[in-house]
């Protein structure tokens, strides 16, 4: 592995820790002890080459797809994403509903985590035309979605309310043609 590979995929190793919140003693005590800090932060620097197995170990201990621990696949953003404008999902708690009701967000929230490189595993943010395709997909209105999200205890009911309230603002702008 050339040192500029190394490198690289230390980075990307390192974007994908911090956005989930771990220091590198934090990854040793999460793994009870089966990752080294010492060794995590070896291949976070391009010190040390990581084998495939070993990486494949990691990406699944970070619960990651591999492809995203490799460069050149799309960088993982270590920043913040902004809060307002945004819905925020718990993704615990949604794991841990059933796959019937979950499965179609499940699958779209993995898409929306592959495309911006966020593996934090905690919440997810979503925006306005996030609710009206996950409308289409479960078949309801978005406000009707954001009900449901709500009762499941995914979505914080306060953090919905402008969303909400805009999405009925735009439902009074559409006329039923045979009301017409």
């Amino acid at each position: 592995m050339s040192t500029e590979y190394a490198k690289a995929l230390g980075v990307r190793l390192r974007a994908i820790r911090s956005q989930q919140g771990l220091s590198l003693h934090g990854v040793e005590q999460k793994s009870q002890g089966r990752w080294k800090a010492v060794v995590v932060g070896s291949y976070e620097r391009g010190d040390r080459a990581v084998t495939v197995q070993r990486l494949s170990e990691l990406a699944e201990f970070y619960g990651v797809p591999v492809h995203e621990l490799l460069p050149g696949t799309g960088a993982p953003s270590s920043a913040n994403h902004e809060q307002g404008g945004k819905l925020v999902l718990d993704l615990e708690r949604l794991k841990a509903l059933p796959v019937e009701q979950a499965g179609p967000l499940l699958r779209y929230v993995g898409s929306i985590q592959s495309q911006r490189g966020d593996w934090n595993g905690r919440v997810m943010t979503i925006r306005g035309e996030d609710l009206r395709t996950l409308g289409v997909i479960y078949e309801m209105a978005p406000q009707d979605l954001v009900k449901m999200l709500t009762e499941w205890d995914v979505l914080n009911p306060a953090a919905a309310r402008p969303f909400t309230d805009e999405l009925d603002g735009e439902a009074g702008g559409f006329v039923d043609e045979d009301e017409a």
